[in-house]
């Protein structure tokens, strides 16, 4: 079956890095656009970034522009997301899925998701 195992998160202060991975099985991942989302805390899930299969489409949410980069390893079956200059307003939970910046209301089935607090 489809899986998805997001990990990386953690507690960073402002300022700080982190960088995401999403290890995905059950499914062809190196021909599947690929979405960043997060959902934070009593707010609605959001896309965050997708990526295309071959690397050469990218969209990132304006929020997140000019700080996060994705990426994948279609070799591993990995995609990543490298988060920079985080700020409180990241703190969410992070999850991964296919799809090309699909709306989450659209998304039938996720992972754990991984945790990400920016705070000092």
């Amino acid at each position: 079956q489809v899986q998805f195992v997001e990990s990386g998160g953690g507690l960073v202060q402002p300022g700080g890095s982190l960088t995401l991975s999403c290890t995905a099985s059950g499914f062809t991942f190196s021909t599947s656009p690929m979405t960043w989302y997060r959902q934070a805390p009593g707010k609605e899930r959001e896309s965050v970034a997708a990526l295309s299969s071959t690397g050469d489409s990218i969209t990132v949410a304006n929020s997140v522009s000019g700080r996060f980069t994705i990426s994948r390893a279609n070799e591993k079956n990995v995609l990543y997301l490298q988060m920079r200059y985080l700020k409180p307003e990241d703190t969410a939970v992070y999850y991964c899925n296919r799809g090309y910046y699909r709306s989450p209301k659209n998304v039938d089935s996720w992972g754990q998701g991984t945790q990400v607090t920016v705070s000092s």
